[in-house]
C-alpha cells in the first residue's frame, strides 16, 4: 500500500465508486461478500488497492496545502516542478492561530515584530504525490490557496 487506507466512513461515502471498483475486476456483490468471508486477506488487498486509487486521484489535484498550529502557518503551493512555502511565525505566546480571536490578531497585526515570515520551496522526490501525502500526514490539510495568494501577493 503506497499511502493509507480509507476509513470506514470514507468508504461508505465512495461506495458507488467502490462498487464501480469492483465491477472493473469483474466482481459481484455476491463474489465480494463472499472474498470478505472467505478470503478476508484478499478483501483487505481489494480495500487497499481502492484506497491507493483514490488518494492517486486526490492527490493530482491538489495545488494547495495548509498546516496551522498555534503559533505557527505553513503554507504550501504544490507548483509543477516544486513545492513552495510560506511560513508565518507568531512570537507572541499570547496568541493562537487556530482561534477566531487569535486570527483576528494576526490579520491586524500580520506587520507588527511579532510576526515573522520564511519562504522556501524544495524540488519534489521521484513522486511528487507522495510528497504531497506526507505533509498531509503531518497534519497539513487541502485548501483553495487563498491564504497563500494573499500573502504571495504582500510578499512580492
Amino acid at each position: 500500500m503506497k499511502y493509507a487506507r480509507l476509513t470506514k466512513q470514507q468508504l461508505e461515502e465512495l461506495h458507488p465508486e467502490f462498487i464501480n471498483f469492483l465491477a472493473t475486476q469483474s466482481i459481484t456483490a455476491e463474489e465480494w461478500n463472499t472474498i470478505k468471508t472467505n478470503t478476508p486477506e484478499v478483501a483487505e488487498e481489494e480495500l487497499d488497492v481502492f484506497s491507493d486509487l483514490v488518494w492517486e486521484g486526490v492527490l493530482s489535484k491538489v495545488e494547495y496545502l495548509e498546516n496551522i498550529s498555534a503559533m505557527q502557518m505553513h503554507l504550501f503551493y504544490t507548483a509543477e516542478k516544486e513545492m513552495k512555502l510560506l511560513s508565518v511565525k507568531v512570537m507572541n505566546p499570547e496568541i493562537d492561530l487556530t482561534t477566531q480571536q487569535g486570527f483576528t490578531w494576526f490579520k491586524k497585526n500580520w506587520q507588527s515584530d511579532f510576526v515573522e515570515y520564511l519562504t522556501a520551496s524544495k524540488m519534489y522526490t521521484d513522486d511528487k504525490n507522495l510528497d504531497k501525502f506526507k505533509l498531509i500526514q503531518q497534519g497539513a490539510i487541502i485548501t483553495k490557496g487563498e491564504l497563500f495568494q494573499w500573502f504571495d501577493k504582500i510578499i512580492e
